[in-house]
């Protein structure tokens, strides 16, 4: 009888709310949301013949975006450069800037024809149309 415990009445109402609920809410680094960070948003589609992609990166130039296709797998990367400078007369006042890149990869369920593959960027989003590659139409083979 040397066992003793203690009565604790809100543990059971308390379950709920352990460690893993508290770390679900952690608060992220604010610098994550800072203007000009690039985003990158994607919206695929496809038909009989192509896959579309739709990506959203705002605030990149066409120049700092790089895509790759690689059979069915395609990769997305964008870099961003982002300077500005206030002054009064010749004293500087805020000077801030910003170095930052995004990737995204991901697999298609087909091969992708490289070759024929076109890219758009008009108004920060990239369009992408990537063509089926003709793997030939499925066979029946014979029993001998």
């Amino acid at each position: 009888m040397s066992n003793l415990a203690r009565f604790n009445p809100f543990s059971e109402m308390m379950e709920p709310f352990t460690d893993d609920f508290f770390k679900s809410l952690a608060l992220r680094p604010v610098f994550r949301l800072a203007e000009g960070e690039p985003q990158m948003r994607l919206d695929l589609t496809e038909d009989d013949k192509n896959f579309f992609v739709k990506a959203e990166i705002p605030g990149v130039k066409k120049e700092d975006i790089k895509v790759s296709v690689d059979g069915n797998q395609v990769s997305l990367r964008a870099e961003v450069k982002k300077e500005t400078e206030e002054k009064e007369g010749s004293k500087v006042i805020r000077s801030e800037r910003y170095y930052g890149s995004v990737a995204r990869s991901f697999t298609l369920g087909e091969g992708v024809d490289p070759t024929v593959s076109t890219a758009k960027y008009e108004d920060g989003v990239l369009q992408l149309t990537l063509p089926k590659k003709p793997n030939g139409h499925a066979k029946q083979l014979k029993i001998n």
